[in-house]
């Protein structure tokens, strides 16, 4: 399904937050655990400094390229038998034992991310969390519990995601979680919600240029556990990887002047670069990532009732709720020409 961008004007949320922090403060009003990070590369010791491409034509300063669904110029992973590591299981309704078991205990626990704007973030000012992946999060838990449901929060670090869903220390994780063949032996997902592809960020007043040899030398920062070091342990281009626990964090080392480029989502880094406008994306997308809602190998039925949710999601072109929160928290953000959440794939 295909939704045409609408021209009208959009209301701002409020100031671009200008720089970034490490750790949003807490709120008692939500409950958020912390399932501790370990096994992270250390960062290089290499203390030497270093401090792109322009905005496109027609897209504003403040808004970065980035993709509801990915650009074609880059390359869709297929898995080892040719299939899309995308496709899930149909959706279902019914409620087998992961459902029952949700509901028996009254509450949904999710693995999000406090630290993405616009993604998953604290808003400082309510000290909620809030964001595209959190309104995602309230319609599977009201599909599962109905108005008003619990939900316990937990933020899981990038590299302990799959650990926390295989621990049962979560019903799932929703946090910009891109769906690889690779995964897909650890953990069951949903179908794509959202595509974005690894691209570089970098200062404005930087000689980076995008994924090529003008890393050569420079400290390239991402989080342990993503797809970009995936793709940095094969090939960095000549760059020096930093890893760090939190994406933001190399946001933060950015500023500081302890990296020169980073390397994530174009998603992400477009909440990035509305934090900080010093820093844009450079270069194009080298992948097509789709983002999924990801759980235990052993609930399908968890899996079927969430593409179901997904389907509804989906469901009404601009009138959509998909369409509502791209609306509320990305499209002054990102510059996507027809805004629609990728079609769902499905493999029985």
């Amino acid at each position: 399904m295909r939704a045409a961008r609408t021209g009208a004007a959009r209301a701002r949320r409020g100031t671009p937050i200008a720089v970034a922090v490490g750790g949003l403060a807490l709120a008692a009003s939500v409950l958020v655990q912390t399932v501790p990070a370990t096994g992270l590369p250390p960062a290089p010791a290499d203390p030497s400094a270093g401090t792109g491409r322009g905005t496109a034509a027609g897209v504003s300063a403040d808004r970065v390229p980035g993709a509801g669904r990915a650009r074609p110029a880059a390359e869709r992973e297929r898995c080892a038998d040719g299939s899309d590591p995308a496709g899930s299981l149909r959706p279902s309704a019914e409620a087998g034992p992961a459902v029952r078991r949700v509901r028996e205990a009254g509450r949904l626990v999710v693995g999000v991310d406090q630290n993405s704007y616009l993604w998953g973030y604290r808003d400082p000012s309510s000290g909620r969390l809030t964001g595209f992946d959190i309104d995602l999060v309230r319609a599977v838990a009201e599909d599962l519990l109905g108005k008003d449901p619990e939900i316990v929060y937990k933020t899981v670090p990038t590299d302990q995601r799959i650990p926390a869903i295989e621990r049962r220390e979560v019903d799932m994780v929703v946090r910009t979680m891109s769906i690889t063949c690779e995964r897909l032996a650890d953990v069951a997902f949903s179908t794509a919600y959202f595509e974005a592809g690894q691209q570089i960020l970098a200062p404005r007043s930087s000689p980076v240029t995008g994924f090529d040899g003008s890393l050569s030398g420079r400290r390239l920062c991402t989080a342990a556990g993503s797809t970009a070091q995936t793709l940095l342990e094969k090939d960095a281009r000549g760059a020096r990887p930093v890893y760090v626990r939190h994406q933001l964090d190399c946001l933060v080392r950015l500023q500081l002047g302890e990296v020169d480029a980073v390397m994530t989502d174009s998603a992400l880094a477009a909440g990035q670069a509305a934090q900080d406008p010093s820093v844009h994306l450079v270069g194009e997308p080298l992948t097509v990532e789709p983002y999924g809602i990801a759980m235990n190998l052993g609930d399908e039925d968890l899996v079927r009732r969430v593409n179901k949710v997904l389907d509804d999601y989906r469901r009404g072109g601009e009138d959509s709720p998909w369409m509502a929160a791209y609306n509320r928290w990305l499209a002054d953000k990102m510059e996507i020409a027809e805004p629609a959440p990728p079609d769902p794939v499905y493999r029985d």
